[in-house]
């Protein structure tokens, strides 16, 4: 299928198929005339990077994973647990936020934002 088939399809743009390609995300074959073609099974990949991407994940880590995934025995069981791993670390940063939030509204009110705020010593 021809890279401007492939967009309609995938609902995206031919430029974001080319980047997506030069990333190595997708594949496609040089036709004697210089136009990309891909398989029909590009289109599903391309939705699931789409979904990948809503989810959190960084398009190296979809890269990766996709492999890890075309390889995993039960692929079920590696997508939860990379889903898992996911939500782990966003547990992570939003601890992180938490802790951000608190430190800025405890120095809110204290006339210089970069003095610690609580009592001097």
């Amino acid at each position: 299928m021809l890279i401007g088939e492939l967009a309609a399809q995938a609902g995206m743009t031919k430029d974001t198929i080319r980047f997506y390609e030069k990333l190595g995300l997708v594949t496609g074959r040089r036709l004697p005339n210089g136009y990309r073609d891909f398989p029909p099974e590009t289109v599903a990949w391309l939705l699931y990077v789409r979904t990948a991407q809503t989810l959190g994940f960084s398009l190296a880590e979809i890269g990766r994973l996709g492999e890890e995934l075309r390889d995993a025995p039960d692929s079920a069981e590696a997508l939860s647990e990379l889903f898992a791993e996911k939500i782990a670390l966003i547990d992570a940063r939003m601890a992180e936020l938490a802790a951000l939030r608190a430190d800025l509204d405890a120095r809110v009110g204290t006339g210089c934002p970069l003095r610690a705020a609580g009592p001097a010593g």
